[in-house]
């Protein structure tokens, strides 16, 4: 019997075995959590056993994430359909020794490139701008404007605002009321293709020359495409570049993060980096079953692909990591949103889940509800600061946790109908009638959760956390024998837009196309501009 025929019947089971019954083991909150430095995660409110957790364990070690996780840190090229190496933990190497790929050691060129960013980042922030507007999108935009709202608290430099869609909406109302001479434009691009961006790109340019900027001073660029970059005209020495063994949404800790040290400074962003490093040491020397990488990883897969629930809510109560569940969608959702195998062969079982969320206590009253209550079982991830930046509103911050805790343990503790009976009498009910207002106050419990507790939301903490999930990432992404780094998922929709755009502009007719898309674009035709 496989691994996964032994987890799928633990799983049948345990399915009517109560999470809160586990504690009648004293020692079960101590025993399922695990701490990296100041980092504590607890899986307690799990219905992960000793033998589940036994099972799952022995899962990733049949799959090879230890020997894996060496190729990675290593430079081997783990991306296969790319031919490339995975070697965005180089980019926070700050303490390490030599990083080969291809028999060359690329240290000298990261942290080359590192001064390079810290000498340009001091420049700006100690010049006349007030203003920093980043183009790019998806990983270069995700990444430093989820940062950058998370450590508002560090923010020192100039204002930093982020445009990514081509809906012209996003950059008129980002460029409404900014100073064309104190703006500087970051446009962030590893190709200068990116049509999206570019367009953008194009559309600042002539905004700064038409209100008295100078782009040919006050454009700099996140490329390796010096040649484009140059005919866009900007300056050599305002151009910061990556290798391709960098995907975009592990790329905020180089180059794409300049908005992001242009924000709080070179040394804060150091911490950033220090932060991420210490997580890549964690997950690069602990026992399987003390990794909090392995440990995140391997309760998403005992939630998805054993116990079918196909979302996952990432619920940070941290109202500046407000964009970390839109964040995570992506490095989740296009690195292991896959249907194939490493082989080509087709997924045995479903690969990753739907991720979503949002900050807590907003979610609360939005969706809570479903979660709560719904017909549906929705893992929750919870992560909780136990101090916030405002001392002045600690009473804030002790509600908040209140509020963090007390929906895990209702997820697990539920409400039972008797209980309900109770409430719905307090509340003058009698007989039938109170039967039926009780039904509508029981929740049914035993829905699982997984809490993250750190000191404080500053720039170390949060580089743990990103690392904690890229990390968490490339394990599930092993388990399942998938390639986590490549994302061909979203090319034939980019290719059909090319082929689109003359019909939509009216210089190429609709004939061939399919009638649904050729009577939609008679709409437009027929009622845009």
């Amino acid at each position: 019997m496989t691994h996964w025929e032994t987890l799928s019947d633990q799983y049948a089971a345990m399915a009517e075995r109560k999470i809160t019954d586990l504690f009648e083991d004293t020692n079960r909150a101590r025993d399922f959590a695990a701490q990296a430095g100041d980092m504590y995660f607890d899986y307690s409110k799990t219905n992960i056993d000793d033998t589940t957790r036994a099972t799952l364990l022995a899962l990733a070690r049949d799959a090879n994430v230890e020997s894996r996780r060496e190729e990675m840190f290593t430079g081997v090229h783990i991306n296969e359909t790319e031919d490339r190496a995975v070697l965005h933990t180089a980019l926070r190497n700050l303490d390490g020794g030599a990083v080969m790929v291809d028999g060359k050691d690329v240290m000298p060129a990261v942290l080359d490139t590192l001064t390079g960013m810290r000498r340009y980042a001091d420049e700006v922030r100690s010049g006349h701008y007030t203003d920093v507007v980043n183009i790019g999108i998806g990983g270069s935009d995700l990444g430093p404007a989820m940062a950058v709202r998370a450590l508002a608290p560090y923010h020192d430099g100039p204002r930093c605002h982020f445009v990514s869609n081509v809906d012209g909406a996003d950059i008129a109302d980002t460029l409404r009321g900014l100073d064309a001479k104190k703006t500087l434009v970051i446009v962030a691009s590893k190709t200068f293709t990116t049509i999206e961006t570019m367009t953008n790109a194009r559309t600042a340019r002539a905004w700064m020359t038409d209100h008295g900027g100078d782009p040919a001073r006050q454009f700099a660029a996140l490329s390796t495409a010096q040649d484009k970059t140059a005919d866009f005209g900007i300056d050599p020495a305002r151009v910061f570049g990556f290798e391709d063994w960098v995907g975009g949404r592990y790329s905020v800790w180089g180059p794409i993060g300049l908005s992001l040290m242009i924000a709080i400074g070179p040394k804060a962003f150091d911490a950033f980096l220090r932060g991420a490093q210490a997580m890549d040491v964690h997950f690069r020397a602990a026992e399987l079953h003390e990794s909090l990488p392995v440990l995140l990883a391997l309760v998403g897969i005992w939630h998805n692909q054993i116990g079918g629930h196909a979302t996952r809510a990432v619920l940070p109560y941290d109202e500046r990591l407000g964009l970390l569940p839109s964040y995570l969608q992506q490095l989740e959702m296009e690195s292991n949103g896959k249907g194939v195998q490493r082989s080509g062969a087709n997924c045995p079982r479903h690969t990753g889940p739907v991720v979503w969320g949002a900050a807590g206590t907003n979610g609360q009253h939005a969706f809570y509800q479903l979660i709560h209550q719904g017909t549906r079982v929705i893992p929750c991830e919870f992560l909780l600061a136990a101090e916030g930046h405002e001392p002045e509103l600690a009473h804030h911050h002790q509600l908040l946790v209140a509020n963090c805790l007390a929906q895990s343990k209702a997820l697990m503790q539920g409400r039972t109908l008797e209980e309900a009976c109770t409430i719905a009498a307090t509340k003058g009910f009698t007989g039938d009638e109170l039967d039926r207002q009780a039904r509508h106050r029981i929740f049914p419990g035993n829905r699982p959760s997984t809490t993250l507790l750190y000191p404080q939301l500053d720039p170390f903490t949060l580089g743990q956390i990103i690392a904690l999930y890229e990390h968490r990432v490339f394990v599930e992404g092993i388990i399942l024998d998938i390639i986590s780094f490549d994302q061909w998922g979203v090319e034939l929709g980019k290719e059909l837009a090319t082929s689109l755009q003359p019909i939509v502009e009216g210089t190429k007719d609709a004939s061939g196309e399919d009638p649904s898309t050729a009577a939609l674009i008679d709409y437009i035709h027929r009622y845009g501009s």
